[in-house]
């Protein structure tokens, strides 16, 4: 293993500042595992894959692919600049080194505000499948309804979610690991389970709908428009989001500079393998009609595990609600990994109170940053829940705006801060120039066209606020809130907005001879 005290003096500005975090302890595959936990796909995919068969049809895994890869262009992107920079504020602090404090003030907020929105619907889904699987284990129907029926049951038992899942980040990096092995790799299996029962059972001629796969299901060119396509990279955001988790933990690393973009690499990779499969065995099982269990039936959108899995997996489907469980309670704790460690960093630059920066001497980490990140959440869940049940779930979409802007941000950071290098080799003209610059192209214009398409009021839920789009309100009224708290920040502890603690800078190539070959 090389040095890796060399990542955290050869760097722009002198150093990488040292935080008080654990180091050392988050190798690959445990950084994977933390990785797949918060893209938590058995909780993204009974949601998510009806709605896209809906729209796309057999084309669906095409779909996927397209929304995966503005994903991976802005992944090269956090991979060269966490090369240069592994700092745990990652998107905070890359995009103030590019562009300065007030951009990236705003692209750690959009971060923390996107966290904070999943957070609190991980904790809703957490609460209405736990009762589903007490009622599937007690055989009581009555059961599964307690969460829309009783709002102080639903808030106790979410609280109690959250604050265990608090309790495990508080116990650092290493608990958070130890955790997501059994839950991860208990929702992976039962995912595959599904997938290949699902595809035997067709074969085998028992299918609903047995549809012959094609390889023109993974043919973008057969995709009948480009609203469909569109609505692929739309669909990326919600289904792909959160591999970015990873590369926040690279202080905490084995190696800072490359274990994050290797984990963030395998995560990726790993989620969209396991889309793909499942996708094929529903449609090869279910096809897309809208009959009682066709995969377009737009009754079966809201849960199609729960509707497909007791055909497909038998006596064993309860397995699915298990998973689905245990990926939103999974997801729940490791999601807040990335936002304590964003506020961590701001407290400690000074773009937010001191008190943020810190640290946990027994556990070493990042303890107050991981309380006000859990307590924003539920302090949403709950004001959220109190209006109605459409403003809650309208969040999910109005997520896609913070994700678009800070993922966006970040990817046109590392093309701007590379901008002496990019014509030294070939790889960088694709790393730091070609491939962060088109992602983060796309993902700004996704952030705009959102903007512009939720002041639709039958944009999300169908919710809306004097004509104006419920998920339009939500997410600008964040947006505006993040820039609020930046004003009065600039006056009460202006260093940060001076560039004191954290100044503009630029990736100078010449001097980073050792980050250049240890990072090969």
């Amino acid at each position: 293993m090389p040095d890796t005290s060399n990542y955290r003096t050869i760097t722009p500005t002198g150093t990488v500042q040292s935080k008080g975090l654990s180091a050392g302890k988050v190798g690959v595959i445990g950084g994977a595992v933390i990785g797949v936990s918060v893209v938590a796909p058995a909780y993204t995919l009974t949601s998510g894959l009806g709605p896209t068969v809906s729209v796309a049809g057999l084309q669906t895994p095409a779909i996927l692919l397209i929304g995966f890869v503005p994903m991976l262009m802005v992944l090269f992107g956090y991979r060269e600049l966490n090369r240069a920079v592994p700092d745990s504020g990652t998107s905070f602090t890359w995009a103030s080194r590019a562009f300065g404090p007030w951009i990236g003030w705003m692209s750690g907020w959009g971060l923390i505000a996107a966290t904070v929105l999943v957070l609190s619907n991980l904790a809703a889904v957490a609460t209405d499948f736990f009762f589903i699987l007490l009622g599937q284990i007690f055989q009581n129907d009555a059961l599964a309804g307690i969460p829309q029926e009783n709002l102080l049951v639903n808030i106790l038992v979410t609280t109690v979610f959250v604050a265990a899942a608090t309790y495990i980040g508080y116990r650092g990096v290493e608990a958070t690991q130890k955790v997501q092995w059994g839950l991860v790799v208990f929702q992976l299996l039962a995912l595959i389970w599904f997938s290949v029962a699902a595809i035997v059972s067709a074969t085998n001629g028992n299918a609903y709908d047995y549809t012959q796969p094609d390889l023109s299901w993974f043919n973008p060119l057969q995709i009948e428009s480009l609203s469909i396509a569109v609505a692929g990279v739309s669909l990326s955001i919600f289904m792909f989001w959160g591999w970015d988790t990873v590369i926040t933990m690279n202080e905490e690393a084995k190696d800072p500079a490359r274990t994050p973009a290797r984990a963030s690499v395998v995560t990726i990779v790993t989620i969209i393998a396991l889309y793909l499969l499942i996708t094929v065995g529903t449609l090869m099982w279910a096809g897309i009609g809208t009959g009682e269990l066709g995969a377009g039936n737009p009754e079966n959108q809201e849960s199609i595990f729960a509707v497909l899995a007791p055909h497909i997996m038998g006596p064993f489907a309860i397995l699915m609600s298990i998973a689905i469980l245990t990926s939103s309670l999974a997801s729940l704790q490791s999601t807040m990994v990335s936002p304590a460690r964003t506020l961590l960093a701001m407290g400690h630059y000074e773009a937010l109170p001191k008190g943020f920066a810190h640290v946990d001497k027994r556990y070493k980490s990042p303890s107050t940053a991981t309380f006000w990140a859990a307590g924003a959440s539920l302090v949403f869940y709950v004001a959220m829940r109190l209006v109605s049940e459409n403003a809650l779930w309208d969040t999910i979409t109005a997520l896609g705006m913070m994700v678009c802007f800070y993922y966006g941000a970040t990817g046109l950071a590392a093309v701007w801060y590379f901008r002496k290098s990019w014509f030294k080799s070939v790889r960088n003209f694709f790393m730091r120039l070609l491939l962060p610059l088109l992602g983060g192209l796309t993902l700004v214009w996704m952030f705009v066209q959102t903007i512009v398409d939720s002041m639709d009021p039958d944009y999300g839920s169908g919710s809306s606020i004097g004509g104006l789009g419920l998920v339009f309100i939500l997410g600008v009224t964040v947006m505006v809130l993040g820039v609020v708290l930046m004003v009065i920040m600039r006056f009460v502890n202006p260093s940060y907005f001076k560039g004191e603690t954290l100044p503009v800078s630029e990736h100078e190539y010449d001097k980073q001879v050792g980050v250049e070959v240890l990072g090969e």
